[in-house]
């Protein structure tokens, strides 16, 4: 292996081997502390334009497989891990983790103390890292980072560019999608809803004129005020129509409904984030991913209230509008990888859009046998 530094904005450098594809790019450094998974994660759309840092030591040891991909396309800048497999065991097992990467055009780096880069983003925050290939250059790629903006249109890039459906028997979801994993259209069928996924920039009217029973705002990467246009959705479709929101789909809700958002120092990446739900005083253990949160104060002047907060920092974790049918978390209730304590949360929304159905024939004076 050739060897290749992780030069971070702060002015830290970090030598490693180098890994997967030769292309030297850059990106926000993050970190996510689950123990497995990593191919989930390397295919989360919400990971966009992130150069991601594994804080497990041995990475690839089950190798990759054709099935547990959250995207077709993965999104990352970059992989970095302490140790990379090189001889995978598992009977599912197709490509080992430096063939996927550089199949994929991913730059990865291996050999590094990933336990002190992590200790430098938990202190400083995520800061901004490219990848060299040559010591000679680092100080020319030093310098190029200080004029390098965090992208802020990493949403338009992971949404589907087209409607489609994935058919099932029961009541009709549209799925406005951000960056939507596999998991979360997986869960839905699995629930008997059928699944209408259409672009983030979907209009209100767009998204009514497919007669939905309910709505699903999905996860996706960046800061929620990048898209206003997505808002603006969400607040004309509030009182229509059931509302779901995950993860980034929980901030969009929070700022249709007049809160506000901020960024995190280093975020909530990983598997195994305790959240409490207010209103039985239940714990779950939940996978996470998101770089922004929920503004506590700004809620209390809305129509919305807190159902869930984290443990650890006590940030927002769920929301839900008091007036309308329409709630939210900040985590990923169908992990993918990670715990499934919150599936029921699928069952809690098919319930919200029966109970509305239910309203609505009711309303109109429709009489089922």
């Amino acid at each position: 292996m050739n060897a290749r530094w992780l030069v971070l904005e702060n002015g830290e450098v970090f030598k490693g081997k180098a890994i997967g594809s030769e292309r030297l790019l850059s990106g926000e450094v993050v970190f996510n502390t689950s123990m497995t998974g990593y191919q989930e994660m390397m295919s989360d759309p919400s990971y966009c334009g992130q150069i991601l840092t594994l804080t497990y030591p041995l990475i690839g040891n089950y190798g990759i497989n054709r099935d547990d991909f959250e995207s077709i396309t993965p999104y990352i800048n970059g992989l970095i891990v302490k140790k990379a497999s090189v001889h995978p065991s598992h009977f599912r097992s197709r490509f080992t983790l430096h063939e996927w990467l550089k199949t994929n055009g991913i730059p990865g780096l291996t050999g590094i103390d990933t336990r002190k880069l992590t200790r430098m983003i938990r202190e400083s925050g995520t800061m901004k890292g490219a990848f060299c290939d040559s010591e000679e250059l680092i100080g020319e790629t030093a310098e190029r980072l200080k004029n390098t903006d965090f992208p802020r249109s990493q949403v338009k890039h992971v949404s589907t560019k087209t409607r489609y459906v994935t058919p099932a028997a029961g009541r009709r979801i549209v799925l406005i999608d951000y960056g939507a994993k596999k998991g979360i259209v997986k869960d839905l069928n699995a629930f008997g809803f059928e699944v209408i996924v259409v672009p983030f920039n979907s209009t209100s009217a767009e998204v009514l004129s497919l007669s939905p029973d309910g709505v699903m705002l999905s996860n996706g990467p960046g800061d929620p005020q990048d898209i206003p246009e997505a808002v603006e959705t969400v607040r004309e479709l509030l009182g229509h129509v059931p509302i779901f929101g995950i993860c980034l789909g929980h901030q969009l809700l929070a700022l249709a409904a007049g809160a506000g958002t901020e960024k995190m120092r280093f975020g909530h990446r990983g598997g195994n984030h305790p959240v409490k739900d207010l209103r039985t005083g239940k714990v779950a253990i939940t996978s996470q991913n998101h770089g922004y949160t929920v503004n506590p104060v700004s809620v209390e002047q809305t129509d919305l209230e807190i159902t869930h907060v984290n443990v650890n920092d006590r940030s927002v974790e769920g929301l839900r509008h008091t007036l309308v049918p329409a709630f939210s978390v900040q985590y990923h209730p169908e992990a993918s990888p990670g715990p499934e304590d919150a599936k029921d949360l699928f069952m809690e929304f098919k319930r919200m859009v029966e109970s509305n159905q239910s309203a609505v024939s009711a309303k109109e004076g429709i009489v089922h046998a």
